[in-house]
Protein backbone atom coordinates (compact mmCIF):
# COMPACT_ATOMS: atom_id res chain seq x y z
CA UNK A 1 0.00 0.00 0.00
CA UNK A 2 1.39 3.40 -0.98
CA UNK A 3 2.14 6.02 1.64
CA UNK A 4 -0.64 8.57 2.24
CA UNK A 5 0.34 12.01 0.97
CA UNK A 6 -0.95 15.14 2.71
CA UNK A 7 -0.07 18.74 1.85
CA UNK A 8 -0.87 21.99 3.63
CA UNK A 9 -1.17 24.70 0.98
CA UNK A 10 -0.87 27.71 3.32
CA UNK A 11 -0.97 28.38 7.02
CA UNK A 12 -1.14 31.13 9.65
CA UNK A 13 0.67 29.41 12.53
CA UNK A 14 4.18 30.52 13.53
CA UNK A 15 5.43 27.05 12.70
CA UNK A 16 4.09 23.58 11.96
CA UNK A 17 6.50 21.58 14.11
CA UNK A 18 3.57 19.93 15.90
CA UNK A 19 1.99 18.84 12.62
CA UNK A 20 5.32 17.50 11.36
CA UNK A 21 5.61 15.35 14.49
CA UNK A 22 2.02 14.11 14.32
CA UNK A 23 2.27 13.22 10.63
CA UNK A 24 5.54 11.40 11.25
CA UNK A 25 3.85 9.27 13.94
CA UNK A 26 1.32 8.23 11.30
CA UNK A 27 3.95 7.54 8.59
CA UNK A 28 2.43 10.19 6.29
CA UNK A 29 4.26 11.78 3.36
CA UNK A 30 3.73 15.36 4.57
CA UNK A 31 4.78 18.78 3.36
CA UNK A 32 3.63 22.34 3.93
CA UNK A 33 3.88 25.52 1.87
CA UNK A 34 2.80 29.15 1.66
CA UNK A 35 0.86 29.14 -1.61
CA UNK A 36 -1.93 31.59 -0.77
CA UNK A 37 -0.76 33.96 -3.52
CA UNK A 38 0.69 31.33 -5.87
CA UNK A 39 -0.47 30.84 -9.43
CA UNK A 40 -2.85 27.98 -10.16
CA UNK A 41 -0.10 26.13 -12.00
CA UNK A 42 2.25 26.36 -9.02
CA UNK A 43 -0.47 25.25 -6.64
CA UNK A 44 -1.44 22.29 -8.81
CA UNK A 45 2.18 21.22 -9.19
CA UNK A 46 2.37 20.77 -5.40
CA UNK A 47 -0.99 19.13 -4.70
CA UNK A 48 -1.71 17.21 -7.92
CA UNK A 49 -0.92 13.76 -6.46
CA UNK A 50 -2.13 14.35 -2.87
CA UNK A 51 -4.58 12.14 -1.01
CA UNK A 52 -5.55 14.97 1.35
CA UNK A 53 -5.19 18.73 0.95
CA UNK A 54 -5.41 21.05 3.96
CA UNK A 55 -6.09 24.61 2.84
CA UNK A 56 -6.38 27.87 4.66
CA UNK A 57 -6.91 30.78 2.23
CA UNK A 58 -5.37 29.54 -1.04
CA UNK A 59 -8.06 29.68 -3.77
CA UNK A 60 -9.25 26.24 -4.86
CA UNK A 61 -11.53 26.82 -7.88
CA UNK A 62 -12.81 24.11 -10.21
CA UNK A 63 -9.81 24.62 -12.52
CA UNK A 64 -7.50 23.48 -9.72
CA UNK A 65 -9.70 20.73 -8.33
CA UNK A 66 -10.19 19.14 -11.75
CA UNK A 67 -6.43 18.53 -11.97
CA UNK A 68 -6.20 16.58 -8.71
CA UNK A 69 -5.38 13.00 -9.61
CA UNK A 70 -6.28 11.03 -6.49
CA UNK A 71 -7.41 13.48 -3.82
CA UNK A 72 -10.27 12.19 -1.66
CA UNK A 73 -10.46 14.91 1.00
CA UNK A 74 -9.93 18.66 1.18
CA UNK A 75 -9.93 20.06 4.71
CA UNK A 76 -10.61 23.77 5.03
CA UNK A 77 -8.65 25.23 7.95
CA UNK A 78 -11.53 27.26 9.39
CA UNK A 79 -15.28 27.67 9.39
CA UNK A 80 -15.91 29.38 6.07
CA UNK A 81 -15.14 27.51 2.86
CA UNK A 82 -15.95 30.00 0.10
CA UNK A 83 -12.41 29.75 -1.31
CA UNK A 84 -13.02 26.09 -2.26
CA UNK A 85 -15.46 25.02 -4.99
CA UNK A 86 -17.53 22.43 -3.15
CA UNK A 87 -19.53 21.43 -6.22
CA UNK A 88 -16.34 20.74 -8.18
CA UNK A 89 -15.12 18.61 -5.28
CA UNK A 90 -18.35 16.61 -5.25
CA UNK A 91 -18.20 16.08 -9.01
CA UNK A 92 -14.82 14.38 -8.56
CA UNK A 93 -15.84 12.43 -5.48
CA UNK A 94 -13.77 14.59 -3.13
CA UNK A 95 -15.13 15.31 0.30
CA UNK A 96 -14.82 18.93 1.45
CA UNK A 97 -14.72 19.33 5.21
CA UNK A 98 -14.42 22.33 7.49
CA UNK A 99 -14.10 22.98 11.22
CA UNK A 100 -17.33 24.75 12.19
CA UNK A 101 -17.01 23.85 15.88
CA UNK A 102 -13.91 25.91 16.56
CA UNK A 103 -13.64 29.59 17.60
CA UNK A 104 -17.41 30.08 17.90
CA UNK A 105 -16.87 31.56 21.35
CA UNK A 106 -14.07 33.82 20.10
CA UNK A 107 -16.11 35.19 17.17
CA UNK A 108 -19.05 35.74 19.51
CA UNK A 109 -16.81 37.70 21.86
CA UNK A 110 -15.45 39.76 18.96
CA UNK A 111 -18.97 40.53 17.75
CA UNK A 112 -20.02 41.51 21.26
CA UNK A 113 -16.95 43.73 21.60
CA UNK A 114 -17.84 45.53 18.36
CA UNK A 115 -21.47 45.85 19.46
CA UNK A 116 -20.36 47.53 22.68
CA UNK A 117 -17.78 49.66 20.88
CA UNK A 118 -20.41 50.97 18.48
CA UNK A 119 -23.23 51.43 20.98
CA UNK A 120 -20.96 53.13 23.54
CA UNK A 121 -19.07 55.01 20.76
CA UNK A 122 -15.84 53.79 22.28
CA UNK A 123 -13.43 54.89 19.56
CA UNK A 124 -15.17 58.21 19.01
CA UNK A 125 -14.68 58.86 22.72
CA UNK A 126 -10.91 58.49 22.24
CA UNK A 127 -11.04 61.47 19.88
CA UNK A 128 -13.03 63.46 22.46
CA UNK A 129 -10.46 62.57 25.12
CA UNK A 130 -7.53 63.70 22.98
CA UNK A 131 -9.28 66.96 22.08
CA UNK A 132 -10.10 67.62 25.74
CA UNK A 133 -6.53 66.86 26.76
CA UNK A 134 -5.23 69.34 24.19
CA UNK A 135 -7.79 72.06 25.00
CA UNK A 136 -8.05 71.59 28.75
CA UNK A 137 -11.86 71.31 28.69
CA UNK A 138 -14.40 68.56 28.11
CA UNK A 139 -16.51 69.03 24.97
CA UNK A 140 -18.94 66.26 24.08
CA UNK A 141 -20.87 68.25 21.48
CA UNK A 142 -19.37 66.35 18.53
CA UNK A 143 -19.96 62.92 20.06
CA UNK A 144 -22.97 61.06 18.68
CA UNK A 145 -25.82 60.10 21.00
CA UNK A 146 -25.32 57.16 23.33
CA UNK A 147 -28.42 55.19 24.32
CA UNK A 148 -28.99 52.71 27.11
CA UNK A 149 -28.57 49.30 25.47
CA UNK A 150 -31.19 47.67 27.67
CA UNK A 151 -33.78 49.96 26.08
CA UNK A 152 -32.72 48.93 22.58
CA UNK A 153 -33.23 46.02 20.19
CA UNK A 154 -30.54 43.69 18.86
CA UNK A 155 -31.09 42.02 15.49
CA UNK A 156 -29.28 38.74 14.81
CA UNK A 157 -29.06 37.63 11.17
CA UNK A 158 -28.11 33.95 11.17
CA UNK A 159 -28.50 32.00 14.38
CA UNK A 160 -26.21 28.99 14.14
CA UNK A 161 -23.32 28.24 16.48
CA UNK A 162 -22.25 31.88 16.74
CA UNK A 163 -25.57 33.66 16.41
CA UNK A 164 -27.12 31.50 19.10
CA UNK A 165 -24.20 32.29 21.42
CA UNK A 166 -24.76 35.99 20.81
CA UNK A 167 -28.43 35.49 21.64
CA UNK A 168 -27.57 33.91 24.99
CA UNK A 169 -24.79 36.37 25.80
CA UNK A 170 -27.04 39.39 25.27
CA UNK A 171 -29.98 38.20 27.35
CA UNK A 172 -29.42 40.82 30.05
CA UNK A 173 -27.91 43.47 27.76
CA UNK A 174 -30.62 44.27 25.21
CA UNK A 175 -34.26 44.69 26.10
CA UNK A 176 -35.40 42.92 22.92
CA UNK A 177 -33.73 40.61 20.43
CA UNK A 178 -34.96 39.72 16.94
CA UNK A 179 -33.70 36.66 15.04
CA UNK A 180 -33.74 36.16 11.28
CA UNK A 181 -32.77 32.65 10.23
CA UNK A 182 -35.05 30.93 7.70
CA UNK A 183 -33.17 27.64 8.13
CA UNK A 184 -33.52 27.45 11.89
CA UNK A 185 -35.95 24.75 12.97
CA UNK A 186 -38.72 25.24 15.51
CA UNK A 187 -37.01 22.85 17.94
CA UNK A 188 -33.81 24.93 17.91
CA UNK A 189 -35.80 28.13 18.36
CA UNK A 190 -37.63 26.61 21.30
CA UNK A 191 -34.36 25.45 22.87
CA UNK A 192 -33.10 29.03 22.75
CA UNK A 193 -36.36 30.30 24.19
CA UNK A 194 -37.19 32.25 21.04
CA UNK A 195 -40.91 32.78 20.67
CA UNK A 196 -41.02 34.53 17.31
CA UNK A 197 -38.99 34.48 14.10
CA UNK A 198 -38.60 37.55 11.90
CA UNK A 199 -37.86 38.34 8.27
CA UNK A 200 -34.68 40.14 7.30
CA UNK A 201 -36.69 43.28 6.65
CA UNK A 202 -38.28 43.04 10.11
CA UNK A 203 -34.84 42.81 11.72
CA UNK A 204 -33.32 45.63 9.69
CA UNK A 205 -36.21 48.02 10.29
CA UNK A 206 -36.72 47.15 13.94
CA UNK A 207 -33.20 46.85 15.36
CA UNK A 208 -30.84 49.38 16.89
CA UNK A 209 -27.87 47.08 16.30
CA UNK A 210 -27.78 44.38 13.61
CA UNK A 211 -25.11 41.67 13.83
CA UNK A 212 -24.39 39.32 10.91
CA UNK A 213 -23.67 35.60 11.44
CA UNK A 214 -24.42 33.78 8.17
CA UNK A 215 -22.05 31.78 5.95
CA UNK A 216 -21.02 33.27 2.62
CA UNK A 217 -22.60 31.57 -0.37
CA UNK A 218 -24.51 32.60 -3.47
CA UNK A 219 -27.63 33.16 -1.39
CA UNK A 220 -25.93 35.46 1.12
CA UNK A 221 -23.45 37.32 -1.10
CA UNK A 222 -24.41 41.00 -0.75
CA UNK A 223 -27.28 40.00 1.48
CA UNK A 224 -26.86 43.49 2.92
CA UNK A 225 -26.81 45.97 0.03
CA UNK A 226 -28.01 49.51 -0.49
CA UNK A 227 -31.69 48.57 -0.34
CA UNK A 228 -31.23 46.74 2.96
CA UNK A 229 -29.08 49.47 4.51
CA UNK A 230 -31.73 52.05 3.69
CA UNK A 231 -34.22 49.98 5.69
CA UNK A 232 -32.20 50.48 8.87
CA UNK A 233 -32.79 53.26 11.37
CA UNK A 234 -30.51 56.30 11.02
CA UNK A 235 -29.54 55.63 14.66
CA UNK A 236 -28.68 51.95 14.07
CA UNK A 237 -25.33 50.18 13.80
CA UNK A 238 -24.33 47.24 11.59
CA UNK A 239 -21.79 44.70 12.89
CA UNK A 240 -20.19 42.07 10.65
CA UNK A 241 -17.85 39.35 11.94
CA UNK A 242 -18.93 36.70 9.40
CA UNK A 243 -17.62 37.29 5.86
CA UNK A 244 -16.88 40.58 4.13
CA UNK A 245 -18.84 39.92 0.95
CA UNK A 246 -22.11 39.39 2.85
CA UNK A 247 -22.19 43.20 3.00
CA UNK A 248 -21.61 45.37 -0.07
CA UNK A 249 -18.64 47.49 1.02
CA UNK A 250 -19.44 50.31 -1.38
CA UNK A 251 -23.02 50.54 -0.14
CA UNK A 252 -21.93 50.30 3.50
CA UNK A 253 -19.36 53.06 3.04
CA UNK A 254 -22.00 55.30 1.52
CA UNK A 255 -24.46 54.46 4.31
CA UNK A 256 -21.94 55.33 7.03
CA UNK A 257 -20.62 58.43 5.28
CA UNK A 258 -24.05 59.87 4.45
CA UNK A 259 -25.70 58.92 7.73
CA UNK A 260 -28.24 56.35 6.56
CA UNK A 261 -27.03 54.46 9.64
CA UNK A 262 -25.15 55.66 12.72
CA UNK A 263 -22.09 53.53 12.09
CA UNK A 264 -20.62 50.07 11.66
CA UNK A 265 -18.37 47.59 13.44
CA UNK A 266 -16.45 45.49 10.90
CA UNK A 267 -14.01 42.62 11.41
CA UNK A 268 -14.14 41.10 7.90
CA UNK A 269 -13.59 42.55 4.43
CA UNK A 270 -14.30 41.71 0.80
CA UNK A 271 -10.56 41.87 0.10
CA UNK A 272 -8.23 40.80 2.90
CA UNK A 273 -6.25 42.55 4.05
CA UNK A 274 -8.27 45.54 2.84
CA UNK A 275 -6.57 48.05 0.54
CA UNK A 276 -4.88 51.08 2.09
CA UNK A 277 -7.33 53.41 0.36
CA UNK A 278 -10.41 51.76 1.91
CA UNK A 279 -12.68 54.72 2.60
CA UNK A 280 -13.99 53.18 5.81
CA UNK A 281 -10.57 53.87 7.38
CA UNK A 282 -11.32 57.57 7.27
CA UNK A 283 -14.84 57.46 8.70
CA UNK A 284 -14.89 58.14 12.44
CA UNK A 285 -18.13 56.19 12.96
CA UNK A 286 -16.64 53.03 11.42
CA UNK A 287 -15.10 50.77 14.08
CA UNK A 288 -12.70 48.39 12.34
CA UNK A 289 -10.71 45.39 13.54
CA UNK A 290 -8.24 43.16 11.72
CA UNK A 291 -10.28 39.95 11.19
CA UNK A 292 -9.43 38.83 14.70
CA UNK A 293 -12.69 37.09 15.57
CA UNK A 294 -11.12 33.64 15.31
CA UNK A 295 -8.08 34.44 17.38
CA UNK A 296 -7.17 33.03 20.75
CA UNK A 297 -4.37 30.78 21.90
CA UNK A 298 -6.94 28.13 22.79
CA UNK A 299 -8.73 28.27 19.43
CA UNK A 300 -5.42 28.07 17.60
CA UNK A 301 -4.66 24.71 19.18
CA UNK A 302 -8.27 23.57 19.00
CA UNK A 303 -8.40 23.75 15.21
CA UNK A 304 -5.06 21.99 14.77
CA UNK A 305 -6.20 19.09 16.93
CA UNK A 306 -9.60 18.87 15.18
CA UNK A 307 -7.93 18.77 11.75
CA UNK A 308 -5.73 15.95 12.97
CA UNK A 309 -8.88 14.12 14.07
CA UNK A 310 -10.12 14.36 10.47
CA UNK A 311 -6.77 13.02 9.25
CA UNK A 312 -7.15 10.03 11.58
CA UNK A 313 -10.69 9.43 10.34
CA UNK A 314 -9.42 9.50 6.75
CA UNK A 315 -6.70 6.98 7.56
CA UNK A 316 -9.37 4.75 9.11
CA UNK A 317 -11.48 4.93 5.94
CA UNK A 318 -14.16 7.05 7.59
CA UNK A 319 -15.71 10.42 6.60
CA UNK A 320 -14.58 13.60 8.35
CA UNK A 321 -16.46 15.01 11.32
CA UNK A 322 -18.21 17.57 9.07
CA UNK A 323 -18.79 17.30 5.33
CA UNK A 324 -19.68 20.52 3.55
CA UNK A 325 -20.59 19.07 0.15
CA UNK A 326 -22.96 16.41 1.43
CA UNK A 327 -23.96 15.42 -2.09
CA UNK A 328 -20.62 13.65 -2.43
CA UNK A 329 -21.74 11.07 0.13
CA UNK A 330 -24.30 9.67 -2.30
CA UNK A 331 -21.43 8.93 -4.66
CA UNK A 332 -19.01 7.58 -2.06
CA UNK A 333 -21.28 5.83 0.42
CA UNK A 334 -24.69 5.53 -1.18
CA UNK A 335 -27.71 7.73 -0.74
CA UNK A 336 -28.46 6.27 2.69
CA UNK A 337 -25.46 7.97 4.29
CA UNK A 338 -25.91 11.40 5.78
CA UNK A 339 -23.26 13.33 7.71
CA UNK A 340 -24.33 13.99 11.29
Amino acid sequence: MSQTKIVITDYIEDNLDWEVGEMKKRDIDFSYHQLKLASQDELVSVIRDCDVVIVNMAPMPAEVIEQLEKCKLIIRHGIGYDNVDGAACAARGIRLSNVPDYCAQEVSEQALALIFACARRLFESRRILEEASANGIWDFSTLGPIHRMHDQTLGIVGCGRIGSRIYRMTENIFGKRMICDPYMGDRRLAALGVEERYTLEDVLRGSDVVTIHTPLNEETRYLIDEEELRMMKPSAFLVNTARGAIVNTEALTKAVREGWIAGAGIDVYEVEPPPADLELFGLRNATLSAHLGWMSVEAGWDIREKIMQDVDLFLAGKPPRFTVNEEVEAVLCGAAYRQV
